[in-house]
């Protein structure tokens, strides 16, 4: 399926699950979708299963959000006990669409405590509440956390059959479209096929690969990654610069933000330290993963760095917001850097890199090798350090699924493709007057009032 038929399946109002491979463009698709929505003044909840996935949308995690935070299971006294809270009661009052990105790290119990949640708030026992659902996520990536017990995928949560879930299953590649080896390698993985990817990777010759900017390792491991930078950082001479975080909103948003950011509260850099930009700037020519180093300082003591590809750029503060209802919430503001020696598996996931010096010799669950090598553009970014056998192993449910899940998508591009044009706009803009205006011109002056 194309980016085009799923945003317009996704304007018709039909419940949707979005997915397919790394690099095909589903969260990019999902900001064109929230932007629709709201330059429409429609009410959408954005969220995401974890922090750093929602600040790629700009909105909140799920757990925040719906009001359950981080109990697994709540009764019904504590339900109603959430229906009380009025900024909750707003929050659903004004929301007719909900979308929740990687929600293959969510649990099965914790879709369905979500579900329990908004039927409650809407007064309405229809999925969610009768709200348009919008899932987003990859089952080959990183599976759903449990302390206690084998995990489980949302799909064998109560409420997924019940959804009536439209499936877009989007094939183009925008990330890897010009490196077909790496192309080809991902998708022996989803296929299963590890055999030929170990012969693949232990194929290429890792010494020789060279560059002016070493490059990122990645571990599958939570070591110490904060401490491995500023080690690196203090072996490098010179004067340090010192950048700290500014932030401005409700104070418990803000740290909701601080958490679910990549940005540092106070970030500090030297000239010759790797870096790594943390969010996605297409005029100033970098995105969240973009590899440098820094080169020196301009004027106004603002890092200069150049990027792999060599071109230099004034790294300017940037921000990340919260908003609800169109309002902006929660604010920060930074430099849009991390120091880029070291970082986790699951941290980068979402990350485009240049280049990655990768070591899955201690994978631990499926899906870490699968997005280790997503991170990268081409093969030729690549440095191998070690792999086991868990690296590369696909979860046998996932893999059945994906192949239902490619199905159900095609179907549902030949059922779109028999609805006539002018009967298509008419039933998208019928679901866009079913759905809560939010926006009024007392709210936009306000907005600019308190954020100009």
């Amino acid at each position: 399926m194309t980016q085009e038929e799923a945003l317009d399946i996704l304007r018709l109002g039909y419940n949707v699950f979005l997915t397919g491979p790394a690099g095909s463009g589903k969260t990019f698709l999902l900001n064109k979708y929230i932007e629709y929505l709201k330059e429409n003044k429609m009410g959408v909840g954005i969220t995401a299963s974890t922090g750093i996935a929602a600040t790629h949308i700009n909105g909140i995690t799920i757990h925040s959000w719906s009001g359950m935070g981080i109990k697994n299971n709540l009764s019904r006294e504590d339900i109603r006990k959430l229906v009380k809270r009025s900024y909750l009661r707003k929050r659903f009052k004004n929301t007719g669409v909900l979308i929740i990105d990687e929600i293959s790290m969510l649990n099965d119990f914790q879709l369905d405590l979500v579900n329990q949640i908004c039927q409650s708030f809407k007064n309405n026992q229809k999925p969610f509440g009768g709200m348009q659902i919008v899932c987003s996520g990859d089952f080959f990536q990183l599976p759903p956390i449990k302390k206690e017990g084998e995990a489980k995928f949302v799909t064998e949560s109560k409420i997924w059959d019940n959804m009536k879930l439209k499936i877009c299953y989007l094939e183009e590649q925008y990330r890897q479209e010009k490196e077909e080896k790496l192309y080809t390698l991902l998708n022996n993985i989803r296929n299963n096929e590890t055999e030929e990817v170990e012969t693949l990777l232990t194929s290429i010759d890792y010494e020789k690969k060279k560059s002016f900017l070493e490059m990122t390792k990645i571990y599958t491991h939570n070591v110490d990654i904060d401490a491995i930078n500023n080690f690196e950082l203090s072996k490098i001479p010179g004067e340090t610069f010192a950048y700290d975080m500014q932030s401005r909103g409700n104070k418990n948003i803000v740290e909701a933000l601080k958490s679910g950011s990549l940005a540092s509260e106070r970030l500090t850099l030297k000239k010759g330290a790797k870096v790594m930009f943390i969010k996605n700037n297409f005029e100033q020519g970098y995105i969240n993963g973009t590899l440098g180093r820094i080169i020196g300082f301009n004027d106004c003591r603002m890092p200069i760095v150049q990027i792999l590809a060599g071109r230099k750029i004034e790294a300017e503060p940037a921000t990340w917001t919260i908003e609800e209802d169109n309002i902006i919430k929660a604010e920060i503001r930074q430099i849009p850097l991390r120091l880029a020696w070291a970082i986790t598996v699951h941290k980068s996931q979402g990350m485009n890199l240049d280049a990655a010096e990768i070591d899955l010799s201690k994978s631990f669950v499926e899906g870490m090798g699968y997005v280790a090598l997503s991170r990268l553009r081409s093969l030729e970014g690549l440095k191998l350090l070690g792999i086991n056998k868990m690296a590369f192993m696909v979860n046998q449910k996932v893999l059945e699924l994906d192949k239902n899940l490619k199905q159900m998508s095609e179907n549902n591009v030949e059922k779109l493709e028999k609805i006539s044009r002018e009967e298509k706009e008419k039933r998208q803009k019928n679901f866009l007057e079913q759905l809560p205006i939010v926006i009024t011109d007392k709210n936009i002056k306000q907005k600019k009032k308190k954020y100009s």
